[in-house]
């Protein structure tokens, strides 16, 4: 199975930043403050979007030449689809916490997976990226 994919990504500055669309795969697009981090964003979003195409079986389009291509900046931007997956399993993990703690959470309907990973991402902001 293939696990790469290569599309052009067309980025347009706009104001402090830029817009980034991929004219091959619809609805896909993002921005970024900085081109580097647009580059990144539709890096990520192209996988993304990539990874649903994927799932739902829908035939992916033939890259368009990246020469016919019109934008401020046109660039090949590479979706790896196996580093997805690996970046989105799930890994089950058993956690003690108090009980009056446990049970306001539940009272106001708190994802627990959802708070404890926002939490880690923030502790390790500055090693992850």
């Amino acid at each position: 199975m293939k696990t790469k994919y290569t599309y052009p990504a067309v980025f347009n500055k706009e104001g402090n930043g830029y817009f980034v669309n991929f004219p091959d795969i619809q609805p896909c697009y993002t921005e970024g403050s900085t081109l580097e981090e647009a580059v990144i964003m539709a890096k990520d979003v192209l996988e993304s979007r990539i990874e649903i195409a994927l799932e739902k079986d829908e035939k992916l389009p033939v890259p368009s030449n990246i020469d016919i291509i019109k934008g401020d900046k046109v660039m090949l931007i590479v979706a790896d689809v196996e580093n997805i997956k690996s970046q989105t399993r799930y890994v089950k993990k058993t956690l003690s916490i108090p009980y009056w703690l446990n049970a306001a959470a539940e009272k106001e309907h708190i994802n627990f997976s959802g708070v404890l990973q926002d939490a880690l991402k923030e502790r390790l902001a500055e090693t992850i990226t």
